[in-house]
Order: structure tokens, then sequence, then C-alpha cells
């Protein structure tokens, strides 16, 4: 059964850069063309998210995001000259290779005169100072406008726990602009401004087949996730993810590919 449109929440996304990675590309970075799903609920959890207590005293999400929709925008900023699909940005840069542990800076608060420096910079990989250090590249999306549709799932209903509590809060904290803690667009670098819809967003004139995209990752009953692929199609503009309900033209809801032993 369709979800009613007044039970959808929207919100408007926008930033300089984004980068929604390929799982199958590891090393160097590649942004999808578009928002995944999981990377919109991470901006609608960034917003609103609550816990609260099961029966077995054990903390749990108190509802769960359910994305409808996610339609890429004109970039408004762009005064008239933004691009009719999507645009590439390639970034190079110096990267570490690894991290210090949290046990080995504890020695050395104990004991300072057993720290070694980390040394990073520009040296070659065959000295010290170059031997934590790599050049990595990303490909990532620049002038970037989402508008995401989604809608509250509690799980079994529960009169004393109904989703409209969520939803009226999620609009009142959108309202403003409040969160606990920045929404980014795929990577925590790539901070984004949010704000409600206005009226005045223009969908990009896209049309794409765009296979196999990550849609989000499940926990299983031994706690390792589980990563959902469903075959993405974009259709001036709009990325149809609903897994409950048809899209507003017809097309039947997207099928999850991977989650089924979950199911």
């Amino acid at each position: 059964m369709p979800m009613p449109e007044k039970e959808i929440v929207s919100v408007k996304v926008w930033g300089d850069l984004a980068c929604f990675t390929r799982p199958e590309l590891k090393v160097e970075r590649m942004s999808y063309p578009i928002m995944t799903p999981s990377a919109a609920r991470g901006v609608l959890d960034a917003i609103l998210f609550k816990k609260k207590t099961d029966a077995g005293g054990k903390l749990i999400p108190a509802f769960h995001w359910h994305i409808r929709r996610i339609t890429a925008l004109r970039p408004w900023w762009l005064n008239g000259s933004a691009p009719d699909r999507p645009q590439f940005i390639s970034i190079r840069r110096n990267e570490i290779q690894g991290k210090i542990a949290p046990r080995t800076v504890g020695g050395w608060i104990k004991d300072p005169a057993t720290a070694e420096p980390y040394l990073v910079d520009s040296a070659g990989r065959d000295s010290a100072g170059g031997q934590n250090r790599t050049q990595r590249n990303t490909m990532a999306l620049r002038d970037v406008a989402y508008l995401i549709e989604a809608s509250v799932d509690v799980g079994p209903f529960d009169a004393n726990d109904p989703p409209i509590k969520y939803r009226e809060m999620f609009l009142r904290r959108l309202e403003k602009g409040q969160c606990f803690q920045r929404p980014y667009l795929g990577c925590r670098e790539f901070a984004c401004h949010f704000a409600p819809p206005d009226g005045s967003e223009q969908p990009l004139p896209w049309t794409e087949s765009l296979g196999l995209i990550l849609y989000d990752l499940k926990f299983n009953g031994e706690g390792n996730n589980m990563p959902g692929f469903f075959m993405a199609a974009v259709k001036n503009g709009m990325l149809h993810c609903d897994t409950a309900a048809p899209a507003p033209d017809g097309e039947s809801p997207v099928k999850v590919l991977g989650w089924e032993e979950l199911a």
C-alpha cells in the first residue's frame, strides 16, 4: 500500500563536494554519480536519531529511516550555468597509511622517553619520513544538491510510540537547523548544508540506468554487516529506492539483493 504523502518528510541538502564511495574500489575512492540510500539515511540520522530500551533492557534504535526517493537537483548557486548531469572532480592528496593505537599513546604518556615520532612528509617512500605517506586519488562529485524523501519506520505499531512523534520532532529540528552532528555527503570531510524544501527546487534533466549500487548495510544475528544492493535507475533526476511502495510513476518497489537470508 503506498505511503500517504503527508507521512513523508522531505529535506534539501547541498554542498560543494560529495563522495559516495563504490565499495568495490578500496584503494582509491570513486563516487557513485548520485547519493546512495545509506548516505541519505546518514544525513537524516545526523539530524534526528533516538534510542529506546527494549523488553530485555537493551538499547535499540527507536525508529529507522525508510528512504523513499532521492532527487538530484540543479545547483541554484551556479546562476544558471549548472550542467544537466552530475560533474566529477579528481582530487589527489598525500594520506597517511595507518594510525597510532590508543594503547601505544597511553604507553607514551606513562613513559615519555619511549615516544617515537610518526613521520609523514613529502620524502621518498624509502626514507624514514615517507614510510607512513601514500598518494591516493579521490574521484568526487562537485556542486551537488539533493532532495531526500523518507518516512519513519518504528516496526510493529505501538500506540505509545507512533511514527508521527518522530516525524514532528524531525520537522521541528529541520526548521530550526538543529542536528546532533554535522551531516555530510558520503565522507565526513564533505560537510553539507540542509534545510526544508521551499518549492523552488529543480530536478536535473538526467535519465540513466546506473546498474547495481549500494542500498545500505544490515547487521545479522552475529553482528556482521551485510551489504545490500539494488538495480538503480535515475529518471528525470529522481532515484526510486522505496522497498515498500511503488514510485509516483507506478514503478515497482525496489528489491534489495543480498538481504534474502536476513528476511
